[in-house]
């Protein structure tokens, strides 16, 4: 036997035993099937977890009867399953989740916040009407002067109190702030007659009653399911009394009535109980309104007046933002891209500092630097001046302009950097050895070809600046105000920020349909200039 035979004798041997080849019991995955067991385990485990948290949700999602939310779970869950136990479709197993990711954080907020903006959620109107019902029939509860006294007993279940009361009847009843008083027959009663315990439900010692006496005296037991029947509340941890409010609701009439005065209260038809002077009573609720929020943004006069002067300064500001970070940018890009200039990597690192600041800590040290009495700027650089720079309209605009120019033109100095180093040298001595000079050269050969790249960021930088919130909230919070509105708007507020102070605002309250009106105007003013803009950017692609 030679040499080669006996290595051809050594290869042709099991395949088990044969370099790079897999035993018996092995078999060719096809693509986008899990390797190993280890694999197959984590797979299991996960997508078992992801189930058990689905069943969760539906069950959670079943008492609370929201269906709609229910099936779209039970839908996910299933393709997620149907996903990952397959053995092909290795896109769609990278695809889920961040699929699942988009309808949840941006399909689904979007589509809630279009379904706001038709509805009058905002303060005072945001449950149902059984809630706001059981809210009136509960606000400004007092004692009834003829209460029979009840024995207590506070019980423990979970991470809930429990009134165990018996009555003087000797009937025994449980109840909770939640659940309203129900019979029981099983309890542990004293020698007194006095219910102490039930099973389940673990009673609190002298001690717990102690500590816990300011979590126990703002329990309210709805007495039935009737909120008009009244709360037990105690004292002292051992006896309870009834009390009531002065507004009776009457179920069949769909009405409150004030006991002392004798006015009633009806479903007006807007979310809320009015009476017929017009007194409504809160809370209310929330009802679909329609395009009464679209419409309150245009016809009412101090709200459309001040719309009107915040989207023209909202323009003003990302044009200028853009052309002034661009301008600047490309400037200093234009500066230290000359190959003789000294020191450029000392020069490009300090002029990249601001940009590496978040912002919103910025605007609080430009606020306090630009402050009229005590800021850095008055009274430093200009000597103890007295300049409103935040307080007059036109400097705080000014203000905000320069802030956002600091903070925006190392990023467009980066990028213009890149771009310029793109451009061959070449293209620009030819331009010169036809007779054009340096701004010729520049104008029509270097800016069209920067263009090209630097067009689509522009664009987003635009659509950022736009929605600038955080310049403008850490700086000057909107204002100063406008004097001619009652709504705290001011002359430095974008859209974003008016929008904010709508939904969040304190003064005039909060007002959910009328931001969501207000989010979904500037996202159409957004998307359709974005769309006209990409459009008009696609003339570029002929450079090339």
């Amino acid at each position: 036997m030679t040499l080669t035979d006996e290595h051809r004798s050594e290869d042709s041997g099991s395949p088990d035993q044969r370099p790079g080849r897999r035993g018996p019991w092995a078999r060719l995955r096809r693509p986008g099937e899990t390797d190993g067991l280890i694999g197959i385990l984590v797979k299991i485990a996960l997508l078992a977890l992801v189930d058990a948290l689905a069943v969760y949700a539906v069950f959670m999602l079943a008492a609370q009867e929201k269906w709609l939310v229910l099936a779209v779970t039970v839908v996910v869950t299933v393709a997620v399953n149907v996903v990952y136990l397959r053995r092909d479709g290795l896109p769609a197993k990278y695809l889920a989740p961040g699929i699942t990711l988009l309808l949840i954080f941006q399909v689904f907020v979007m589509v809630y916040t279009g379904y706001i903006a038709f509805t009058n959620a905002g303060d005072g109107h945001n449950s149902t009407k059984e809630d706001a019902v059981t809210a009136i029939a509960t606000k400004g509860q007092e004692r009834v002067p003829d209460s029979p006294q009840y024995q207590l007993a506070v019980l423990e279940k979970g991470d809930d109190l429990w009134f165990l009361v018996t009555a003087p009847d000797g009937t025994v009843s449980l109840g909770s702030a939640d659940e309203p008083l129900s019979e029981v027959e099983d309890a542990e009663v004293s020698g007194g007659g006095k219910a102490t315990q039930v099973d389940g439900y673990a009673p609190l010692a002298f001690e717990d009653l102690l500590q816990r006496q300011d979590e126990i005296l703002d329990i309210s037991v709805p007495v039935s399911d009737n909120p008009s029947d009244g709360t037990l509340r105690t004292a002292d941890g051992s006896s309870a009394y009834e009390y009531r409010s002065n507004l009776r609701y009457d179920e069949d009439a769909d009405s409150f009535t004030d006991v002392a005065t004798g006015t009633v209260y009806t479903d007006g038809g807007e979310g809320a109980y009015v009476s017929a002077e017009g007194e409504e009573l809160v809370p209310g609720w929330k009802i679909n309104v329609g395009l009464e929020n679209f419409r309150r943004a245009v016809e009412t006069p101090q709200l459309r007046d001040s719309l009107v002067s915040v989207i023209v300064w909202t323009f003003a500001f990302a044009t200028l933002s853009v052309v002034l970070c661009f301008g600047l940018g490309l400037f200093l890009a234009m500066v230290f891209n000359v190959p003789s200039m000294r020191g450029k990597k000392v020069y490009r690192v300090l002029l990249i500092l601001p940009y590496a600041f978040p912002a919103f800590l910025s605007g609080l040290v430009w606020s306090g630097m630009l402050n009229t009495e005590f800021g850095f700027v008055n009274q430093v650089l200009l000597g103890g001046a007295e300049i409103e720079w935040l307080t007059d309209p036109w400097l705080a605009r000014f203000s905000v302009l320069f802030v956002n120019l600091w903070l925006g033109f190392p990023y467009m100095f980066l990028v213009c950097t890149g771009a310029l180093q793109s451009i061959p040298d070449e293209m620009t001595e030819a331009a010169r050895m036809d007779g054009a000079g340096p701004w010729r050269a520049f104008r029509s050969v270097k800016l069209p070809l920067l263009l090209v790249s630097v067009a689509p960021l522009l664009i987003t930088t635009f659509a950022f600046n736009f929605n600038n919130f955080n310049v403008i909230y850490m700086l000057t919070r909107g204002g100063p105000r406008f004097e001619d509105t009652s709504n705290d708007i001011g002359a430095t507020d974008l859209l974003i920020t008016m929008v904010y102070k709508v939904a969040f605002g304190t003064g005039t309250g909060r007002d959910y349909g009328l931001a969501s009106a207000l989010a979904i105007i500037i996202f159409v003013v957004i998307g359709v200039i974005a769309a006209i803009m990409f459009r008009r950017t696609k003339a570029l692609e002929d450079i090339h």
